[in-house]
């Protein structure tokens, strides 16, 4: 069976999900505030490498640029946010249809239920204080079956 990174079409389908979220979240007025600071001008070839990683391809993001506890300390110490994070939610559900990964239903769920639980669970965990995320967290991988347990 494909894993869902295969499925999604592999960086390359990965990379072009992540163009169209993040010119999603561009363009709302709620999401955008995220991004008012700025942005590594790599973010959308980082936020594919991640994806790639996180749905069961090459451990690129893990190799090139950091590990889960940088990911998650650049999403903390910024209070809730459960509106953006709904929103975040809807961008990433219409760049699914912006780039056709909305057609095969499994496929679909499968990347709405992770990002849904990577957008509400580790990066929205340590809303306090970015100094709270612990050193040696790693890239959670998603499946199929949702999270993937480490030595499972």
């Amino acid at each position: 069976m494909k894993s869902v990174y295969e499925a999604a079409g592999g960086s390359h389908g990965l990379f072009r999900l992540a163009e169209a979220w993040h010119s999603r979240v561009m363009s709302d007025d709620v999401v955008s505030h995220a991004f008012s600071h700025g942005f590594h001008p790599q973010h959308t070839e980082r936020l594919a490498a991640y994806w790639s990683e996180a749905l069961g391809g090459p451990t690129a993001y893990s190799s090139i640029y950091g590990n889960e506890t940088s990911v998650v300390r650049l999403h903390s110490g910024n209070g809730e946010h459960e509106e953006m994070n709904h929103r975040a939610i809807v961008c990433f559900d219409q760049a699914l249809e912006d780039v056709g990964l909305n057609t095969d239903e499994p496929l679909r769920q499968a990347l709405h239920d992770y990002f849904t639980w990577t957008t509400t669970t580790t990066m929205s965990r340590y809303h306090e204080s970015a100094d709270d995320v612990p050193d040696d967290l790693q890239i959670p991988r998603w499946s199929w079956d949702g999270l993937q347990h480490r030595g499972a």
